[in-house]
């Protein structure tokens, strides 16, 4: 890629929250810049300290930061300034949430203003996944243009084995650098 390439990653509160921090450094090595934006629920799991250290960034989780310019990095700059959107791992309430247009925190928002492609990588457990409402809003999405790294079967936060966990970090990468390609 001749000029860095913006990334804007989704982290959502998800078990599988913490290969964000591998997603982060393996899209630095093939030249991008990633900014984060998290949700609360993702802060159960991980620290916006522990992403900004990677990232070299910024992390955004509040709508309502109090900054002294708040609006230098609000939900419509981050979605302005973003080639590719990409949401990993995402919960089957943040594809819920996209899916029927609520925008109640800084990541929906962001993800209501983004005119960047956008590629969601579901993590959830199968009994979710499988979810005949979570299946309709992924089909419902991707019918909007939305791209989405399926999950593979593995082991769940539950023990068991099942579809539903996060697909390979390396998988992901590729398919954001095949994104932007386009």
């Amino acid at each position: 890629m001749s000029k860095k390439k913006e990334i804007l990653l989704g982290v959502t509160g998800s078990i599988a929250v913490y290969k964000a921090c591998d997603i982060i450094r393996r899209l630095q090595d093939k030249g991008c810049s990633v900014r984060v934006v998290m949700t609360e629920g993702a802060q159960a799991f991980i620290t916006p300290l522990t992403l900004a250290s990677l990232s070299g960034r910024e992390v955004f989780h509040r709508m309502f930061e109090e900054r002294s310019q708040a609006w230098e990095k609000s939900h419509i700059s981050l979605a302005r300034d973003t080639d590719l959107f990409l949401i990993a791992p995402a919960t089957a309430n943040v594809i819920g949430k996209i899916a029927n247009g609520l925008a109640d925190d800084l990541l929906t928002c962001t993800a209501m203003a983004t005119k960047a492609p956008m590629l969601i990588a579901p993590a959830m457990n199968e009994a979710m996944y499988q979810n005949k409402i979570v299946q309709e809003n992924i089909r419902k999405l991707k019918k909007n243009g939305i791209q989405f790294i399926d999950p593979i079967k593995g082991r769940l936060a539950c023990g068991a084995a099942g579809e539903g966990h996060l697909a390979e970090v390396e998988d992901i990468v590729k398919a954001v650098l095949r994104s932007l390609k386009r």
